[in-house]
């Protein structure tokens, strides 16, 4: 068997396009959860509604699309809207089925940071802050983050809290008044994480030569292990051939992986 080589981006994002089902309507953003969303449609998922935040749904973008406002995302899609009716009258409403999430900081709860690093009034970095990503972790019925794997992005409690997890814990969503399942996976480098019935993300699978010690290492919690630990599918040639020819074959956002 001829081997594939890939590198991490590649490997996040054909493993986050998996997660995807089809016919689900998917919250999309720019860089890699864009081609993890553009990839499973031309894959398993040929019925999956692409919905861009500045208000295009059902797109079939012809190239990849730089921003939300490219105007490649508007030719042959179902409707164009308002943002605010993005918002409001369809992932408010429970319309949304997947959200894809990012941010610096992901902790073990599933609350993301991507508003600053160290003190808010004097902080270390400031990020580039929320956009939609408060609405969507708060109102898509469940949330997928992709993210390298490392203990830096990994801490216990998150500096700030940009977006909802489970908060602190199982039941306070609910009680924050959000709706949907929160952060259902964590896709990494290294594996996934997914919550347990306390909200905590705990190891439930590991990429192909990835160990459980890979993990730990490079998280900054005690990181729990699920009994039995999935190894996820080998990433294929033609998952690969289509990010690298047809999604994105200046390296935009692979990086040149391979």
């Amino acid at each position: 068997m001829t081997e594939v080589n890939y590198s991490p981006a590649e490997l996040m994002i054909v493993n986050a396009a998996r997660l995807i089902k089809d016919g689900d309507v998917v919250f999309v953003g720019v860089g890699q959860p864009n081609l993890a969303c553009n990839l499973a449609k031309r894959t398993h998922a040929p019925n999956l509604v692409m919905i861009y935040e500045a208000g295009v749904i059902g797109a079939e973008p012809a190239r990849l699309p730089l921003s939300i406002g490219d105007p490649t995302l508007v030719s042959g899609a179902l409707s164009v809207v308002s943002m605010y009716d993005i918002f409001a009258n369809y992932l408010q409403r429970g319309n949304v089925d997947v959200g894809f999430m990012g941010g610096a900081q992901i902790d073990k709860h599933g609350n993301i940071n991507a508003t600053v690093i160290g003190g808010y009034e004097h902080p270390k970095v400031r990020l580039p802050g929320s956009g939609g990503s408060q609405e969507i972790a708060a109102w898509a019925n469940r949330c997928y983050i992709m993210t390298p794997h490392q203990k830096r992005r990994f801490p216990e409690k998150v500096e700030f809290m940009t977006s909802a997890g489970f908060i602190s814990g199982k039941g306070a969503r609910e009680e924050a008044g959000l709706r949907g399942s929160g952060m259902v996976a964590v896709v990494t480098d290294i594996g996934m994480l997914e919550p347990d019935e306390s909200g905590e993300m705990i190891l439930t699978a590991l990429h192909p030569g990835k160990t459980i010690e890979d993990a730990k290492a490079n998280t900054g919690w005690d990181l729990k292990i699920a009994a039995q630990v999935k190894v996820t599918e080998a990433v294929t040639e033609n998952e690969l051939r289509i990010l690298r020819e047809e999604l994105d074959p200046t390296g935009i956002y692979l990086k040149g992986g391979g």
